[in-house]
């Protein structure tokens, strides 16, 4: 058991029989009173963000998680998405929910896969922060129309729609912020 003087960003922990990784922290030392630790943490299953307060020495409950490489194959209609172990070859299937934005996800994309270190279980899936896409489909631009910030709708080759600028046309590549679904910039 630890305490709260190894809270540090990234932790993971058990609290309250969830697993929750810590994204925030603060120590604080009032004039009157005793010390604490304010704490901004986010649950893993369901994605929830809460502020969570310990008191100074307090014990909590220290999850081993370990990171892997894995390079996602194809997605199974209903039951989830098939991921392969770079190193081994062992594959494993990953229901959606654990996927923060699987419309971004693409048949031989490396991902890294947090896994629960001693029950072997995977948590969550964390996508390339970027990946290139091509555009399928989008109304045609206007030539000169580059001095608005304006957007229009596009899909791009995964099935995810974004938005981009006027400018952008059908058939050309765009980088693509997974995190936030936004375009970033044209790739010539």
């Amino acid at each position: 058991m630890a305490n709260t003087s190894d809270i540090r960003n990234g932790l993971c922990i058990n609290l309250n029989g969830k697993l929750s990784t810590i994204t925030e922290f603060q120590h604080v030392k009032p004039g009157k009173g005793p010390a604490f630790v304010r704490t901004k943490l986010k649950e893993i299953e369901s994605g929830k963000t809460l502020d969570h307060t310990f008191s100074a020495g307090h014990k909590i409950d220290v999850v081993r998680i370990e990171k892997r490489q894995y390079q996602y194959l194809y997605e199974e209609e209903g039951t989830g998405y098939h991921f392969m172990n770079t190193d081994n070859y062992e594959q494993v299937l990953i229901p959606s929910h654990m996927i923060e934005n699987p419309l971004y996800l693409r048949e031989g994309m490396i991902c890294d896969v947090t896994f629960h270190a001693e029950e072997e279980n995977p948590l969550l899936v964390d996508l390339p922060m970027y990946i290139e896409a091509e555009i399928t489909y989008t109304e045609p631009g206007i030539k000169g129309d580059t001095a608005t910030n304006t957007m229009k709708p596009a899909t791009i080759d995964t099935g995810a729609e974004i938005r981009v600028p006027l400018f952008i046309d059908t058939g050309e590549k765009v980088k693509v912020n997974t995190e936030k679904g936004e375009y970033v910039e044209r790739i010539k």
